[in-house]
């Protein structure tokens, strides 16, 4: 086995030609930034990670307690129940939990992510995620309370991981989706922010050095120095997580903040499952509800293709093509996201008809 010295050796210098290959535009971007800080005191205050709604403990079948809020109007017809992606936690749907209060809303934290518990190691894969889902909806919108599911990167993934375990709830229970930069397959290629040239090579060995970098002390030297390198951490953030819109400094720091609060061994964990990850068998049962696929032009984790490819793999699916918009499209472009995602809700609350009951 190699030793942990060789192996972070090779990995940086793999890491320093990547650095290289982005060292431009990071450049650039810190031009940009420190722009947009002049601007920053112009803006009005967003309480960004303050939205809070009603609590609720869901236990999932290997006894992780999973943190559920549940807001909007109770009353609505239909629940929406929000799936957020990797490093991150429902905080990330800051503008939907804002702006879409006519409906009934369901927000939970990934296992291991956010207020949500820690799971035992190994059980760190999509299809564990899939049966927290089925958990999730079974706690939070009982009975036949029609719901329209929304996932963002890998929440898109733990989507079709229900779809896979659980089809029958396809065009019965569940009456709609949208699946948000996000794919089936392909993310051990490499993301479009790695060079092209070593991307084949640095999408092998960076799951082995996460792996090593979060085990004992070298986790926590690893976390030291990741804050100690918060504005290397804003600008990367800037560049990998957005696109060409234009974003205010503070919606930059909130992803920012969230993936800096996700533990080293968390990342390497579910790097590696989402690496591993192969879903286009479970597409089928989404081709049975309307669903709408949401791709950023320049998404720099999850390359557009294959999200283009989701879409075309789902018989019937909508496709929402973003120029210029980035991974992060939640916080990047929320009035388009939020009005895919009310007018699925809608549609769902017309077609279910009277005989459905409330939540």
């Amino acid at each position: 086995m190699p030793s942990w010295r060789r192996v972070t050796g090779a990995a940086g210098i793999v890491a320093g030609v990547a650095a290289a290959g982005v060292g431009a535009v990071v450049a650039a971007e810190r031009v940009a930034m420190g722009r947009l800080r002049g601007q920053a005191e112009l803006e009005p205050a967003e309480p960004f990670g303050t939205l809070r709604d009603a609590p609720l403990t869901v236990l999932t079948g290997d006894s992780v307690p999973l943190h559920v809020e549940i807001g909007g109007t109770q009353t609505a017809p239909a629940t929406i129940v929000f799936c957020h992606g990797y490093t991150l936690n429902q905080d990330c749907w800051h503008f939907q939990r804002r702006d879409l209060t006519s409906h009934r809303l369901v927000f939970w934290d990934q296992r291991d992510h956010g207020r949500s518990g820690r799971s035992q190691r190994g059980s760190a894969s999509v299809s564990q995620l899939g049966e927290d889902l089925q958990a999730v909806l079974a706690a939070a919108a009982p009975g036949d309370t029609p719901v329209v599911l929304v996932g963002h990167s890998m929440g898109g993934m733990t989507i079709m991981a229900l779809a896979c375990q659980r089809p029958e709830l396809f065009g019965t229970k569940i009456a709609g989706a949208v699946l948000i930069s996000t794919a089936a397959r392909g993310l051990n290629k490499g993301s479009p922010w790695m060079p092209g040239v070593i991307r084949p090579v640095l999408s092998r060995v960076l799951p082995g050095v996460l792996a090593g970098a979060a085990q004992g002390r070298r986790a926590a030297l690893v976390e030291q120095g990741r804050r100690a390198s918060s504005d290397l951490a804003l600008l990367s953030t800037r560049y990998i997580g957005f696109g060409q819109t234009p974003v205010s400094p503070a919606v930059v720091g909130f992803l920012e903040q969230m993936i800096s609060s996700t533990p080293i061994e968390v990342i390497a964990q579910f790097g590696r499952a989402l690496l591993e990850c192969d879903m286009r068998d479970c597409l089928a049962p989404l081709g049975r509800i309307p669903v709408t696929v949401m791709v950023g032009e320049r998404d720099r984790l999850v390359a557009p293709q294959l999200g283009l490819e989701l879409a075309t793999g789902i018989p019937g699916a909508q496709l929402i093509w973003v120029p210029g918009g980035g991974h992060s499209l939640i916080l990047e472009q929320p009035v388009l996201v939020n009005d895919a995602i009310g007018a699925l809700a809608d549609r769902a609350a017309r077609e279910a008809g009277p005989g459905r009951r409330s939540a």
